[in-house]
């Protein structure tokens, strides 16, 4: 059976449709230069599922093994970033169990953001990842370099992206990518030792 992401067009920052690098990788040249990592909140790093107590609170799952990815991004020398248009107190916090250096919440317009930050880092917009999975990540997935959704973002985001994950939202698809990134860097050192 075919997966979802063997069926997507992969598609990187001209938006032009490419072959599929073996096992679905983006090219390792993106992966290799990226320097900020960015990611939407619901439907990414949680399973998009909004929980409530009988007495209102509010609860998000956040999948741990993402957590550790974003640290390692960190310990590579990535940025790090959230960009959502949800304002909570539990984004703020996971932002800070993290020592995510760039919480950007209740963003209406998040292409703006992403440039904001880039031009505040001194770095261009195809050395920026971003994962998002639903209509409002769009733009700024059509701006960056290394553009991503999890299995289960919405058709018109995977049509556009050039990385779909086979993990879900909230389920490691930002552990995924991560892994990519660190794997291409992995390579690009082991090279430069065996020169």
């Amino acid at each position: 059976m075919a997966t979802i992401a063997s069926r997507i067009p992969i598609r990187f920052s001209n938006n032009a449709p490419m072959k599929r690098q073996a096992q679905g990788r983006p090219p390792r040249n993106l992966l290799q230069n990226v320097r900020l990592f960015a990611t939407d909140v619901d439907g990414v790093l949680t399973d998009a599922g909004m929980y409530y107590s009988e007495s209102g609170d509010e609860w998000k799952k956040f999948n741990t093994r993402d957590g550790m990815g974003i640290k390692l991004l960190q310990k590579a020398g990535l940025i790090t970033a959230i960009v959502t248009q949800e304002r909570t107190k539990l984004v703020a916090r996971r932002a800070e169990k993290l020592a995510i250096p760039e919480l950007h919440q209740g963003v209406m317009d998040k292409l703006s953001v992403i440039r904001e930050m880039a031009s505040r880092h001194g770095i261009a917009l195809k050395q920026i990842a971003y994962i998002g999975d639903d209509v409002n990540d769009i733009e700024a997935l059509k701006v960056v370099g290394l553009s991503a959704a999890p299995a289960d973002g919405l058709p018109q985001v995977l049509d556009i992206v050039g990385y779909v994950c086979q993990k879900k939202g909230g389920e490691g698809a930002v552990r995924e990518l991560a892994e990519l990134i660190l794997q291409s860097r992995a390579e690009v050192k082991g090279t430069k030792r065996r020169r």
